[in-house]
């Protein structure tokens, strides 16, 4: 069969097309705007990619089902000839339900922050255990080199994503993957671009638990009062805490990377690892209690977390040149902000951090968390941000708040400059986008090379 996918290039639709090549389909795809890592691993599975939404594409390509990504809408020029054609058409999250993981233990993880970091860690502890999990990540774990992979039966890790599935289907993605063992990490308002306020992402997770059988399991961050509220909006499936309750972390280290794990009051292990920050320590307990729904040890599942690499674009180290640290984060709300920034700070102590920020997704762009922002950088020692010129909103607020230590820069070529104006030995840049940022990264470390060689 030849599948052709619409939005290739986001991380979901990317795994879909993985996996449906892993299957043996024959599988090409669209997108505009591509940049990796997406799109290189695609290119590396053989999978066609095709430069923008022309319509032209469905009679060259003649595919048998078109899957549909939430970025397309009607009016488009290829959606209006899909429909007029009447060729067999699905969303990705319907296609990944039905062709992949109808007769397979799902493990989903849902909630506003940390659902890549902890897909990645149960689905890696579930293969230091032998199990051979199959995944699709909305990102690339270090440890596997691809966001998806069909793996061995029965058991499969999806991130659990709760925005809406195509433009013929506005329920939450999650809604398809009917999971026996459901994380859920914490909740918090965001895609103001399609929910109206907090209660109605709340009903979309209400739905969600609706869809857990009475046999699994639901892995619930103790602390979150809108994940409470969530359950007692009625649950069917046994519940597990992770930070209050049931699985407890004591004696961690202030950077998060060392901490000893409690299950119902019993020490169960001490992990060490190379992450960074008490977010991830929440991660990581959400996981264990997970793999030990699925019959992994808790000693075993603690001993996984050493070899755990992280993920791309998760406070990713991209380079050091000179003494200068560059690092790369898909933060992109004012939380998640934060805690990246709480962990790098505990981590280098002193040494001067200078935020990088280009505010990008739709939350952003509705200036959403702009009263926000200024208090989640407040760790920074210099803060950046990037005025795109769709951005909608002026940053020059919350550069304000920051006072001497804010700057609003217009284009790629005045942050950069704004970048090394503000260098000093042993500085930290952390460089944050949930998009390519025009490669920045690479073009910071390629003037800090020119600049030590000079």
């Amino acid at each position: 069969m030849h599948i052709h996918i619409l939005g290739v290039c986001g991380t979901f639709m990317a795994g879909v097309a993985l996996l449906a090549r892993a299957a043996g389909h024959t599988v090409s795809g669209c997108d505009a705007g591509v940049y990796p890592p997406m799109s290189t691993q695609l290119a590396e599975a053989g999978i066609a990619l095709r430069e923008g939404y022309d319509p032209e594409q469905l009679a060259e390509f003649q595919p048998d089902m078109v899957v549909v990504g939430n970025v397309m809408s009607r009016g488009r020029p290829i959606i209006e000839e899909l429909l007029n054609s009447r060729r067999p058409y699905a969303s990705g999250p319907a296609w990944l339900a039905e062709h992949v993981l109808r007769d397979r233990h799902a493990l989903a993880v849902a909630g506003t922050h940390g659902k890549t970091s902890t897909s990645s860690l149960l689905a890696w502890i579930l293969e230091c255990a032998g199990l051979e999990p199959g995944f699709l990540i909305g990102g690339i774990p270090a440890n596997f080199g691809v966001s998806a992979r069909l793996g061995a039966a029965p058991f499969f890790v999806v991130e659990a994503d709760e925005y809406d599935t195509a433009f013929f289907d506005k329920r939450s993605k999650f809604v398809h993957y009917q999971p026996r063992t459901l994380i859920l990490n914490n909740l918090e308002f965001d895609h103001a671009d399609i929910f109206p306020d907090l209660a109605a992402i709340q009903r979309q997770f209400h739905h969600l638990l609706r869809t857990v059988p009475g046999h699994g399991l639901i892995v619930a961050n103790g602390e979150d009062v809108n994940l409470a509220e969530v359950l007692t909006m009625g649950c069917w499936t046994p519940v597990e805490r992770f930070g209050i309750g049931d699985w407890e972390a004591r004696d961690i280290l202030p950077d998060g990377s060392g901490f000893s794990v409690d299950y119902w009051g019993e020490p169960q292990g001490r992990a060490a690892w190379a992450q960074l920050g008490l977010h991830n320590v929440n991660n990581a307990l959400a996981a264990l209690a997970a793999a030990h729904h699925v019959g992994v040890a808790p000693a075993q599942a603690i001993a996984a977390l050493a070899t755990f690499q992280g993920v791309k674009r998760r406070l990713e180290l991209r380079g050091s040149v000179g003494g200068v640290t560059v690092y790369d984060d898909f933060a992109h709300h004012p939380t998640a902000i934060a805690t990246t920034l709480a962990g790098l700070r505990a981590r280098v102590g002193s040494q001067p951090i200078i935020a990088v920020l280009e505010p990008r997704s739709n939350t952003m762009k509705l200036g959403v968390f702009k009263d926000s922002l200024a208090p989640a950088l407040a760790a920074a020692d210099a803060v950046i941000l990037y005025q795109a010129p769709d951005l909608g909103w002026d940053l020059g607020a919350v550069a304000g708040e920051l006072g001497a230590r804010g700057q609003v820069c217009h284009s790629l070529e005045e942050t950069l400059s704004a970048i090394q104006t503000r260098l000093q030995p042993e500085t930290q840049v952390l460089i944050m986008s949930n998009g390519g940022f025009g490669g920045i990264h690479e073009r910071l470390l390629q003037a800090l090379q020119a600049s030590v060689e000079s």
